[in-house]
């Protein structure tokens, strides 16, 4: 306890670094170009979610906001892989109607 005390300052200062990258993969995000820019962007964010969401739990010494984390987690991972799959289906259709215009 008196440990987390000595550096309640520091994991502040962590906290204060996360929410601005956290603006700068939003901005990321918004910006592009890519698509895949932008799923990279949203995977980052919800990383640095997950972090301060730890580090608040260490500050504030509450275990519950660590179960909060790993659900958030779960439900990262699986966005970012559902957003991942649509993002293959609209490059391959793309990618087949370039194809037949090429051919035609």
């Amino acid at each position: 306890m008196r440990l987390v005390m000595q550096f309640d300052w520091i994991f502040h200062m962590v906290l204060v670094v996360l929410a601005l990258m956290v603006i700068l993969c939003l901005i990321r995000a918004i910006i592009g170009p890519r698509i895949a820019d932008r799923l990279v962007a949203v995977n980052m964010i919800g990383t640095m979610v997950m972090v301060s969401i730890c580090i608040l739990a260490v500050i504030m010494q509450e275990d519950y906001l660590v179960d909060i984390c790993l659900i958030y987690a779960m439900i990262s991972f699986l966005s970012i892989v559902v957003l991942t799959k649509v993002y293959t289906g609209v490059y391959m259709k793309e990618k087949d109607e370039k194809e037949k215009g090429v051919q035609s």
